[in-house]
């Protein structure tokens, strides 16, 4: 008899892995853009959180 256990769904790598991935898009949006340099100073924050939680979603489990 096989149990199967559910992984809830906010806990799912693909919504992780998009919302990351987002994350690093912004921050190199941020990074390359000329009008502001607040958001200038928070690219490389923004970008590294993104790399980090990445490589977190990456270790959670698909189903």
């Amino acid at each position: 008899m096989k149990t199967t256990r559910s992984t809830p769904r906010w806990l799912r790598r693909g919504p992780w892995e998009h919302g990351t991935s987002a994350l690093i898009g912004l921050g190199l949006v941020m990074l390359m853009q000329p009008w502001s340099l607040t958001a200038y100073s928070y690219s490389f924050v923004v970008l590294l959180a993104g790399v980090i939680g990445y490589s977190i979603a990456v270790k959670l489990p698909e189903h």
